[in-house]
């Protein structure tokens, strides 16, 4: 029995001998780029009861119940039901009810450190941060995709007890002391999301819309520098009673929704034709190739028409220049159609539609593309102009970033560093580079373009004097239940700057604005917003 079952018994004979105490871990905290604190936590305690030390019930119930604000009948209730010999009484008690119970000086009550997290900003980086459950286990967003770095190891304190429970006095205790949780340093900046919380209020409140999102990339890493999606919730004050509420509100849509993404996929196309283009392709288009000024293009019987009526004037003689300024449609299904489908496919990959970017988040949308062996050319003709495919903001974002960087495709990150307390690093993530999508020349030449489709097209109204900005507005239909939601549209504009050296680069989603519905006039604004917002905050002098 000793030399077989020593070790088990021994085990079982300790259990029997101690009561045990938990000492909970701190969660690690999150920080942005510069440590301003996004997610810490408060000192709080939990109450346990052990009933084998308890004479007087009835007492004992009331001084908890008075000190700790409860309903005596509860109290009453599971010390004198409950078959366990320990009980939880309360968790996430305040310091100062603790002190309240200890001036009393109860015989069988004990306390341990739980923690409760708390979100210095409330409604803030709501959908990235995400919560934790009441027990401190991650649920959502970095919380939750992080947790096992941020979680720690609860230690515990074991007191000596007699055979029925009761401590045994001047018994020893033994203190397993808990490990602390790593901390999170994000590539989120304070400051910059700070604008786009901003941002996204006023295009709420002003265009009555659905939801309102902007991402903010750094084109040249892929760090995430903002992110914010609207309307959203109070982290303090997680409204775990709606589940429903709950979960739309944690959502986040620029990684985890999908859209049709209108007119801001042509940047794709027309980077398609550039760089096919240059690598001679006979199939492709030059640069100063007059497009047939029809509103109409048939394909297999179909007409696909453009947005506009073209009694303007504006859409005769066009180049691709002219067709991005204008945004006109039937200049890129002309693109499409003389590529095929194998060539639109293969950089449809390259930019990495209908696939997961890769980023530390949970719950990622991979988009929704038709298999190549299954698209007809009404189809093809489509998707060169951002129908019939179906994307998110995240890929959008990180696809126009690899268009306009020289043509490197960055992996999206939200967490630049895990460290614990005294500042000792246990990772550190670098950039990842994925692939080549397109040659630094055709990225020059798309750039060109880009900057003039928000200095004469357009991009208007994201235009800022002096600092190059450039970018494509959007506006996609709705569709229910596969026919087109009247009145019903989503308005983008994607922008960056500067052109000649991106380093800011934002996308901006309004879902179902009232009224005014193009992109260039509802979502472009706001990008604007945000870099006039980075200009002043870093002092950014202007390039041109």
């Amino acid at each position: 029995m000793q030399v077989i079952w020593g070790e088990d018994l021994q085990q079982k004979a300790i259990d029997q001998w101690t009561r045990e105490i938990p000492v909970v871990a701190s969660r690690g905290k999150i920080v942005d780029l510069n440590g301003v604190v996004l997610a810490d936590n408060d000192d709080t305690y939990t109450v346990f009861v052990r009933k084998s030390a308890i004479k007087d019930m009835k007492n004992l119930a009331r001084d908890l119940a008075d000190c700790l604000q409860i309903e005596y009948e509860n109290v009453y209730s599971r010390l004198t039901k409950t078959i366990s010999s320990e009980i939880t009484i309360k968790k996430q008690v305040e310091k100062e009810k603790i002190s309240k119970l200890l001036q009393l000086n109860l015989n069988g009550v004990y306390y341990s450190r739980d923690n409760s997290r708390v979100y210095p900003y409330n409604d803030f980086l709501t959908s990235v941060l995400g919560f934790t459950s009441t027990d401190g286990k991650g649920q959502s967003g970095l919380e939750l995709y992080y947790d096992k770095y941020l979680s720690g190891i609860d230690g515990q304190i074991l007191y000596e007890t007699d055979i029925v429970g009761v401590e045994i006095n001047n018994g020893k205790a033994s203190y397993i002391p808990a490990t602390d949780g790593l901390n999170l340093k994000l590539t989120i900046d304070y400051n910059l999301q700070q604008l786009c919380e901003t941002a996204m209020e006023e295009a709420m409140e002003i265009h009555k819309a659905k939801s309102a999102q902007i991402v903010v990339l750094d084109p040249n890493t892929g760090a995430v520098r903002a992110l914010c999606c609207k309307p959203s919730y109070n982290l303090n004050e997680v409204p775990r009673n709606d589940l429903d509420a709950l979960n739309t509100l944690s959502r986040n849509g620029i990684v985890c929704d999908i859209y049709e993404p209108g007119s801001t996929f042509k940047i794709l196309t027309s980077a398609a034709n550039i760089e096919e283009y240059l690598n001679g392709n006979s199939n492709a288009f030059s640069i100063d190739h007059v497009y047939n000024s029809s509103r109409f293009r048939y394909i297999d019987g179909q007409k696909v028409k453009c947005w506009s009526d073209h009694k303007n004037g504006k859409h005769f003689g066009l180049t691709l220049q002219g067709g991005l300024n204008n945004s006109c449609n039937p200049i890129f299904v002309d693109i499409a159609m003389s590529l095929g489908k194998e060539t639109m496919y293969k950089y449809i990959d390259l930019f990495g539609y209908g696939s997961v970017t890769g980023i530390d988040f949970n719950g990622e949308a991979q988009g929704m593309i038709l298999p190549v062996s299954a698209v007809q050319n009404v189809d093809l003709a489509r998707i060169a102009f951002g129908q019939t495919i179906a994307v998110t903001g995240l890929q959008l974002a990180a696809a126009t970033c690899s268009a306009i960087n020289g043509g490197n495709y960055y992996v999206p990150y939200l967490v630049s560093e895990i460290y614990d307390n005294n500042g000792i690093v246990a990772e550190k993530i670098q950039p990842q580079l994925k692939h080549k999508v397109i040659s630094e020349k055709a990225s020059s030449i798309l750039n060109q373009m880009l900057e003039k489709v928000v200095s004469e097209g357009s991009g208007k109204h994201a235009y800022i004097e002096g600092y190059s900005v450039a970018g494509k507005t959007g506006t996609a239909q709705k569709y229910q239940n596969g026919v087109i939601a009247s009145g019903k549209y989503v308005s983008s504009f994607i922008g960056y700057f500067p052109s000649t050296d991106p380093k800011y680069l934002a996308l901006v989603i309004i879902d179902e604005p009232i009224g005014e519905y193009y992109g260039s006039t509802v979502a472009a604004p706001y990008a604007r917003q945000v870099f006039e917002g980075i200009i002043n905050i870093t002092g950014m002098k202007p390039v041109c």
